[in-house]
Formats: structure tokens, sequence, C-alpha cells
């Protein structure tokens, strides 16, 4: 089942898979994640948001010894309310959460536009420019660079790359990541041959690496973010 699209301020996701996959698109607010789910353990799912994802989690759920709670709260949750519970309760936790997110917000703003030699990724738009002029990528390549860009100076197996963009529950495998990260370089890579920005890191993985230098067609500095 699709997650339905979002209705006001609400969305919902019956499975964790799914869940996965709205938030490769979606920016929440917080995330309300039951410790019980039809495919997955919900701590789990909570320890691999917290990968590449920084969006405040409270656990729902009945199990609720002090380990429980314990796990929840170590994995990355930020708060754990346990069933039976009051809505009214509820209702507080969660606006609590919010107004301690947006103050968080307001103190480290998040970017939404990276601009790195003559490359500029608009996150918000979800466009990518070379030299002033939009790049057309496939839709895994756009995941897969934007997922990159998220995380600079970080290293990312072919697994963990799959796992992340791909899902859970693809039917491909590891070994289309190099096929994708080859078509990519050769959208926004000088030389493609000797990549500068999407390196290969001998042995592990992949490292997106903005350069230092501003390079042309973006007027910010290289790495230098504009803010909201």
């Amino acid at each position: 089942m699709d997650i339905p699209a979002t209705v006001d301020t609400t969305s919902t996701a019956e499975a964790g898979r799914h869940a996965v996959d709205f938030l490769k698109w979606e920016s929440p607010d917080l995330l309300i994640l039951d410790v019980v789910l039809p495919d997955v353990n919900g701590v789990e799912l909570c320890r691999a948001i917290r990968r590449y994802s920084d969006v405040p989690v409270l656990f729902l759920s009945w199990k609720g010894t002090p380990d429980d709670i314990i796990a929840g709260l170590d994995k990355g949750g930020d708060d754990y309310v346990t069933k039976p519970f009051d809505p009214m309760v509820l209702v507080a936790r969660v606006k609590a959460r919010l107004r301690r997110a947006k103050v968080e917000r307001e103190e480290t703003p998040r970017p939404h536009t990276l601009c790195f030699g003559n490359v500029e990724i608009d996150f918000r738009s979800y466009t990518v420019r070379v030299d002033g002029r939009p790049v057309e990528l496939f839709t895994k390549e756009r995941q897969l660079l934007f997922f990159l860009a998220r995380h600079p100076d970080q290293v990312f197996s072919p697994t963990q790359l799959h796992h992340h963009v791909w899902g859970w529950d693809a039917p491909s495998d590891e070994r289309t990541v190099p096929v994708h990260i080859s078509n990519l370089r050769k959208k926004i890579e000088p030389d493609p041959s000797r990549p500068i920005y999407i390196r290969t890191v001998r042995g592990f993985g992949y490292r997106f690496s903005p350069r230092e230098d501003n390079g042309t067609g973006c007027e910010n500095p290289a790495t230098k973010l504009k803010q909201k």
C-alpha cells in the first residue's frame, strides 16, 4: 500500500518500509513510531532512520517496561509514550517536542542549496544545475546524489547506498549502485574519468567531497550553504 498524500499536516504509513520511502521525499517535523510494526521492529527502524535523518521520533507502544523505554531512547528516540495513554498527554508531548525542534532549527538554520565547483543542488526544488544549466537526472541518480550531498565526507558502501536509496525490499541489488554512480559522474563531474565530487574509497565505497575552491557557475564559495 502506498503512503497516502499529505492531508493538512499529517501523513501515515502502515509499515516500516513505507515510512522509510516517505522520509526520502518529505521532511516531517515529527515522527510518531510504534515499536511493533508489520515488517520491522520500530526501535531498529529508528536506528536506521538516524543514519540519515534527525527528525524527532516519539515512540508509541504497549511495550512499556523500563528496558523497552531505555532501548527506544538509546536507539535515537526523543520520547516514549506507553499504551494505554491519554490523548491529551500525547498531544502535549508532541507540541512540546515541536517547540523544542523549532528552537533548534532557529539556532541552526538548515541549508537548502549547496554549491560546489560549477554544480548547484537545490534541496527544496529538487533540481541540479551544472554551469547554471539544469541537468536531467533519472530518479535513482537524483536520489543517490541528494543522499550523498546531505552526508558530505562520509563513506558509504554499495550495500548502504542501496539500502538508503533503493529501500529494504527493492527487487534489484547493490550491483546497480556502481552503474548509477558512473552515470551520475558523467553528468556532473568535470572529468568523469577522474572524479572530484563523488570519490571512490577503495575497499569501502563512495564519498561525496565538495571542492574547496569556488570553481565557476556557482555564486557561492564551494561548500558554502545558502540558509533559509
